[in-house]
């Protein structure tokens, strides 16, 4: 349960960051960029404290790569969404947020939160 909260908190933070960066006339594989890197230093605290208790600073290298792959699984699903003809990036960043969050938590609770 306090994943899917935190999560929220966190996917209204990427998600609003990225559609400012769509809205701005960024290219979608930047704006993810962006809003991944920015994205990281905010969800690694509220994700390590609040969803897995832990504290531990030396842990975002582990995370940071974990967010290096979220970033290409979104990347890839942008540019699928766009070969099939979705030309909406909105719509298409917001279905790419199901399947990079359910990866998202597994790859924190296997590799980097892991107790």
């Amino acid at each position: 349960m306090k994943f899917l909260i935190v999560g929220i908190v966190n996917t209204i933070f990427g998600y609003s960051l990225f559609a400012l960066l769509i809205f701005m006339g960024v290219h979608y594989s930047v704006a993810v960029l962006i809003g991944t890197v920015i994205g990281i230093l905010f969800n690694f605290k509220t994700t390590g404290n609040i969803v897995f208790e832990n504290k531990d600073n030396k842990l975002i290298f582990h995370f940071i790569a974990v967010y290096t792959i979220i970033y290409f699984i979104n990347i890839g699903g942008l540019w699928f969404l766009q070969e099939v003809g979705m030309k909406n990036m909105y719509i298409a960043g917001a279905i790419m947020i199901v399947p990079s969050a359910a990866i998202s938590f597994y790859l924190n609770k296997v590799f980097v939160f892991k107790k």
